[in-house]
């Protein structure tokens, strides 16, 4: 019998720009929870990382046909699993 291993699990920081991967869990306090659920972050929707800016900047990821900034701090709190 085979054991199914669970996805392994990065930050939507750590990917590259045209990297896709699927939202595991957002762990954020609630105010910005709520404000990423309102935007369209919701497990098991896919995103994509478009560009990230220089220096630390915010990511640009699009979710569906919507695209949001992310400063990278907010984007440390989202749990990503690449298909």
């Amino acid at each position: 019998m085979k054991t199914v291993q669970p996805h392994p699990t990065e930050k939507l920081s750590s990917l590259h720009p045209g990297e896709i991967a699927i939202i595991v869990s957002i762990h954020a306090e609630e105010p910005l929870h709520q404000r990423l659920l309102a935007m369209g972050f919701r497990t098991g929707k896919k995103i994509e990382l478009i560009r990230r800016a220089r220096f630390s900047g915010p990511l640009q990821v699009r979710i569906g046909t919507t695209d949001i900034l992310l400063r990278k701090a907010e984007a440390e709190k989202i749990s990503v699993h690449r298909p």
